[in-house]
């Protein structure tokens, strides 16, 4: 069985999108990059693609992932999963920043222990989510 050197894919110098997108870490695992494809939120320069498509350096991948879109540009094509630091110099990010944390709703926050809300308790909450009944 061949290398991955020897892959046919490797003298053109082209990756399966899924695996490129997993080997640079912008996914935990490779199925999330497959569903997030198979899905519609990626695109390569401007087409959804499917996880098995060609990448090649110099395609801009967006990547629409937890709630924020990345945008980079294929720099240096890798089949095998690498550390942060060695991932980071295999694509140029243009992405726009992501939002301060003070702009994001606060989430209900309960003291560990204190047992299950009570009927007042709940009744607020849904208030605070704006799913509390209109009449009180």
């Amino acid at each position: 069985m061949a290398d991955d050197a020897g892959a046919p894919g490797a003298a053109e110098g082209t990756v399966r999108v899924d695996s490129w997108i997993w080997s640079v870490r912008l996914t935990k695992t490779r199925s999330q990059a497959a569903t997030a494809c198979r899905g519609g939120h990626v695109r390569i320069n401007g087409e959804r693609v499917k996880p098995a498509h060609a990448l090649k350096a110099g395609d801009e991948v967006r990547l629409f992932h937890a709630g924020r879109e990345r945008i980079v540009v294929v720099s240096r094509i890798i089949r095998k999963r690498v550390g942060a630091p060695a991932a980071v110099q295999c694509y140029v990010d243009n992405s726009p920043p992501p939002p301060p944390r003070e702009l994001t709703a606060p989430t209900g926050v309960r003291d560990r222990g204190a047992g299950r809300p009570t009927k007042r308790d709940r009744r607020e909450m849904e208030r605070l989510h704006g799913r509390g009944h209109p009449s009180r």
